[in-house]
């Protein structure tokens, strides 16, 4: 069998290359000249494979969102009533981040933020993805009389969401000195305690 990789082998080992040292060193720091000399090649190698810089951050961008609808998909299917559903979403996201820990800097890079409309666009359709898959879920919940129906389904989305976000936040900001996970689905169950329809209470 011949050493040598095909043109999509190349390409994702330089988008996996981007991603550890992205964590390493930092999306606004890194140069394809880091990547090139990471994997053992020449800039203008990395090049011939993406054609700029920007064209290359799309592509960890589009990496990341296939791995992460296919981790949700796989949640919700693997889970049984809708709670579990909720918990394996929360579950799934924190394990991706915790498994790609360059995430959270990316989301709140330069090169995100303001170089680049492109990456900004597929990280947008992928948290309006991952919000519409909540609301489905609470939907469900607050049909079955398991979660306050005063809430709109949408505001419950963006208060779990800004939940997950910010626990890898803080976990970025500690050195990871805690468990992401873990700690994650802790906050779930307080939040979902706090939205938990209460019996005998009436809905507004």
């Amino acid at each position: 069998m011949s050493g040598r990789q095909s043109a999509e082998e190349r390409k994702a080992q330089i988008v996996a290359e981007v991603l550890r040292l992205a964590d390493e060193i930092g999306p606004d720091r890194l140069s394809t000249t880091d990547v090139a000399r990471a994997i053992g090649l020449s800039q203008p190698a990395i090049f011939r494979h993406f054609p700029t810089k920007g064209a290359l951050w799309l592509a960890v961008a589009e990496d990341i969102a296939d791995r992460l609808q296919s981790c949700w998909a796989a949640a919700e299917a693997g889970a049984t009533g809708p709670h579990e559903r909720l918990k394996a979403l929360i579950g799934a996201q924190l394990s991706a981040i915790s498994e790609t820990p360059a995430l959270p800097s990316i989301l709140f890079s330069r090169e995100l933020q303001v170089d680049n409309q492109a990456l900004r666009d597929v990280f947008r359709g992928l948290l309006g993805a991952f919000q519409g898959r909540l609301v489905a879920v609470i939907r469900d919940l607050q049909a079955a009389g398991d979660l306050k129906r005063d809430v709109s389904p949408e505001d419950v989305a963006i208060l779990l969401t800004s939940l997950v976000q910010g626990v890898a936040i803080r976990w970025t900001l500690g050195a990871r000195g805690f468990a992401l996970v873990p700690e994650g689905f802790r906050l779930f169950d307080v939040q979902m305690e706090l939205l938990r329809a209460k019996e005998g209470a009436c809905d507004a």
